[in-house]
């Protein structure tokens, strides 16, 4: 089988490595990076030209093309790439929605009783109402921009001054288009938790829960990043719980969506807040999450291609896969000083080649010039290890990163921390 995979991250790493682990795969990449060319090659086309997208795949004559990333989702990529006759694995555009636009989604919630933070939707020409909405709230509360920020569009604000002060940077641009429209949210309590579902818009396979860590500093502090590291399974999501989210989360949006004409093809990613054994919604995505793939898919066997192959043609194949039971994965995340703010790239990574380990490194923004790997984003690397407990992966994954340097180095030592608490 040809595969075409669209995107250059830690996840689509990952999706490379468990793609052409199914078997008989020939794997093309677009944009790609130096890890994921280690399984690929590259297809040297501008995934944002759809036209060219298709003519590749029709020149390769590609069987299927995995879209990693939301940007060419809710750009209409794989609308576009079916009316081609080409078979994709992601959701059409309008079901994109469920991610491109919280409003969206928090109404869909909201009219099927899905369990979410109670909320209120206002636009740039209504500054002045949403500034007086927050007076009388309780704090902390959540300013989220509508539309698509990277996974950095998230402010959580603990008084009055503070909530006004976000609620003009977006509106003044912060965001761009993507904050033009803003959802302000009361801020839930408990423990976060992420569950990706791989479903046809009917029938769905449950992944491993995770837990994605999104602060920049330790303890959980500091700004919102798109993810420092992951673990799975998740503690917090016992199997109550989970139940729970199938029976009040699952079903009802995916039917939701169904019956709005979106119906929704791909992997639905619901993040979570937990307490109580009680789940609400914090966001809905529309593709695999990062650093979450990176870890979850460790704890499945099986022909993944071909899972993604069915779901891509309407007719899931749940029997393609099985879930690895009592082993945890981890992924720490080693990412350029200064990150989510202004880094610098270009810097030597030294320790990748020839890395005794048992770790697996997947790339998220690096570049090769000459024989040389060298930083090109504020993730930089992602570490994955896999044990029989959660302390012994974490322990692989701190081990492994002491063997990898680059200038202005920095990567979180506190992941996994709440999920050993609980074992």
């Amino acid at each position: 089988m040809k595969i075409l995979l669209i995107g250059s991250g830690g996840r689509e790493n990952c999706l490379a490595d468990k793609l052409v682990n199914s078997g008989d795969v020939e794997l093309y990449a677009a944009p790609g990076n130096p890890g994921i060319l280690n399984f690929a090659k590259l297809a040297e086309i501008d995934i944002n030209n759809f036209i060219e997208v298709s003519t590749f795949c029709k020149n390769e004559r590609i069987d299927f093309v995995v879209i990693g990333p939301e940007q060419p989702l809710a750009m209409g990529i794989v609308d576009f790439l079916e009316e081609q006759g080409i078979i994709v694995f992601g959701p059409s555009k309008k079901a994109s929605e469920i991610e491109s636009s919280k409003s969206f989604a928090k109404n869909l919630m909201r009219d099927n009783n899905i369990p979410t933070a109670n909320f209120s939707v206002f636009n740039k020409k209504d500054m002045d109402s949403a500034i007086s909405y927050i007076t009388d709230l309780t704090y902390p509360i959540v300013i989220k921009a509508d539309g698509l920020a990277a996974g950095k569009g998230v402010v959580i604000v603990g008084d009055f001054e503070e909530a006004k002060q976000t609620i003009e940077e977006i509106f003044y641009g912060a965001f761009a288009e993507a904050g033009d429209t803003i959802i302000i949210e009361e801020y839930l309590q408990g423990e976060e938790a992420s569950i990706f579902v791989l479903t046809d818009g009917d029938d769905y396979v449950i992944l491993p829960s995770s837990q994605d860590h999104k602060r920049i500093g330790e303890g959980d502090t500091g700004k919102n990043t798109g993810g420092m590291g992951a673990y799975s399974p998740a503690p917090i999501v016992n199997s109550n719980v989970l139940q729970k989210i199938e029976i009040e989360i699952i079903k009802p949006t995916l039917q939701a969506m169904k019956q709005s004409g979106r119906k929704f093809k791909g992997c639905l990613y619901a993040g979570l807040m937990i307490a109580d054994d009680s789940p609400k919604v914090i966001e809905f995505n529309c593709r695999f999450g990062d650093p979450e793939t990176q870890a979850v898919l460790q704890l499945i066997e099986g022909n993944f291609a071909q899972l993604l192959f069915s779901i891509a043609k309407g007719n899931i194949k749940k029997e393609e896969i099985t879930l690895i039971e009592n082993k945890f994965a981890s992924c720490v995340v080693i990412a350029s000083k200064g990150y989510p703010d202004k880094f610098n790239k270009g810097y030597e990574i030294s320790g990748i080649d020839n890395l005794q380990s048992d770790s697996i490194i997947y790339h998220s923004g690096t570049k090769k010039e000459g024989n040389k790997i060298l930083t090109n984003g504020g993730r930089v690397l992602c570490v994955v290890s896999v044990a029989d407990n959660l302390a012994e992966s974490l322990e692989k994954n701190y081990r492994t990163i002491e063997k990898i340097d680059f200038e202005g180095k920095y990567f979180r030592k506190d992941i996994g921390k709440k999920g050993l608490l609980k074992l």
